[in-house]
């Protein structure tokens, strides 16, 4: 292990919500919770205000809606927070070429890798000036651990929520490390940490005094061995560049069991096309289509298909997740679907287009070229967390808008035939609320705003 804590762990505070906070000057300072807003929706982000409630992520929303009636509940604006998530890493990227993204909002930082820190001094200052670029680029605040390990690093940035910087000395990492729940540690989750209460071992103290070969014995030997280590301080992973991508998948939660087995071939369609949009976004490729099937009982459900070679071309995954599909029972109802593609390459297989094509054409022959989905508004992407509504145009609560006179805004609700907007930018003071019939030809959902000006402060390096 290296000696000196030039390992960083950024995780952005509440990262949705506080996005969504500073793109919506009215909703600053107060409880905001993004996620699903049907009846199975679930919270993905709650801010440190509706946290006061009692409200968590993975939370049902109904409960958050008990325990926090008055706070702002909007869909989550993917195509923001991605923005702000590129330029957050744009920032990680220039510290040091190995930067490992767990997620939109959280990475590990090589510092010693990319020459940026040598010692505890340097990675300080390392790390409050990221922390500062941060909050002058996104406008937004991230939460910094450094440690000589990954999983120190990760502790020391839980350490310092929100909005600060823990910087875990070396040779005081035993002493941290000892009185903290066994949770805290690496590959140990509600099974594990409850296999471990049960022998008797709830601290980090306690498996070190177990000894390895008390883990061993409860957990087998690769897994004791490492949570032994762990234990000890002991964490020799590397941290490894973000071109190590594993997959890419898009997955929707339906407020309604789906029954007809032609809507269920429909939304594993548009799902394939969605993933594979992501995938050219991302500049990727991939050779293993995945799908996920959750059904009414809860049981989930994984097939799997690995074509000849990568390919990122729609019409070769939506057939393969087709395929996969005809392996599937969903008699009684489906949940949740999903389709992603793993086995991430920088090219594509070019014969592939070919496959697809003649794939296509036997698909037709054997099934009398039986449409895949309905035609018609139902027929359109399904927004993965807001219900559907047919015959009229849906307005997703926090999503932006723009009006052909009052201009920029972002939906505060929608129903019964009218929408509610709040017309406010980023940059605005709080902004006056107007209501519109649904199908106003004047007002329609627009792209996010930038949530910092552009050309707002120095120029950065």
């Amino acid at each position: 292990m290296r000696s000196a804590p030039t390992i960083l762990h950024l995780d952005m505070d509440a990262f949705y919500a506080s996005a969504e906070q500073a793109a919506k000057p009215s909703l600053r300072g107060k409880a905001v919770v993004v996620g699903g807003l049907g009846p199975r929706g679930v919270v993905a982000t709650a801010s440190y205000e509706a946290r006061r409630f009692g409200v968590h992520s993975a939370m049902p929303t109904a409960q958050a809606r008990r325990l926090a009636p008055h706070a702002a509940y909007l869909t989550p604006r993917f195509t923001l927070y991605r923005d702000v998530s590129n330029q957050v890493m744009g920032l990680l990227r220039g510290l040091s070429p190995l930067v490992e993204p767990l997620s939109l909002d959280e990475a590990f930082v090589d510092l010693e890798a990319g020459g940026a820190a040598f010692d505890s001094g340097s990675a300080r200052e390392v790390g409050e000036r990221l922390r500062a670029d941060i909050r002058r680029v996104t406008g937004l605040s991230g939460s910094v651990g450094l440690a000589v390990s990954k999983m120190l690093a990760k502790i020391g940035s839980e350490r310092a929520k929100p909005d600060g910087l823990v910087l875990i000395e070396p040779g005081t990492e035993r002493e941290l490390l000892a009185p903290l729940p066994v949770r805290v540690l690496p590959g140990v989750g509600p099974a594990t940490g409850d296999h471990l209460r049960r022998a008797g071992i709830t601290t980090v103290d306690e498996i070190a005094e177990a000894g390895q070969g008390e883990l061993v014995r409860l957990l087998g030997r690769a897994h004791g061995t490492g949570l032994y280590a762990m234990a000890l301080a002991l964490d020799e992973r590397p941290v490894v560049s973000e071109r190590e991508g594993k997959s890419v998948s898009v997955e929707d939660t339906y407020d309604l069991d789906i029954h007809d087995r032609v809507r269920v071939r429909g939304e594993v369609a548009r799902l394939a096309e969605r993933c594979t949009k992501r995938l050219r976004e991302a500049g990727r490729s991939g050779r293993t289509v995945v799908l996920k099937v959750r059904r009414y009982d809860f049981s989930t459900l994984t097939r799997s298909e690995t074509l000849r070679g990568p390919t990122d071309d729609p019409a070769v995954v939506r057939e393969a997740a087709a395929r996969l599909l005809e392996g599937v029972d969903t008699t009684g109802g489906v949940r949740l679907l999903g389709v992603g593609v793993s086995g991430l390459a920088d090219y594509t297989q070019e014969d592939l287009f070919a496959q697809a094509a003649g794939e296509r054409a036997a698909a037709e022959a054997a099934a009398g070229a039986e449409e895949p989905a309905p035609e018609g508004p139902a027929a359109e992407t399904v927004d993965p967390v807001a219900p559907a509504v047919p015959e009229e145009r849906r307005w997703p609560a926090g999503h932006d808008v723009v009006h052909a006179v009052h201009g920029p805004g972002w939906v505060q609700g929608s129903g019964v035939g009218r929408v509610t907007v709040r017309f406010e930018t980023p940059t605005s003071a709080p902004g006056r609320v107007r209501t519109f019939r649904t199908d106003d030809p004047e007002l329609s959902l627009s792209a996010p705003l930038p949530l910092v000006e552009e050309d707002s402060g120095p120029d950065g390096g």
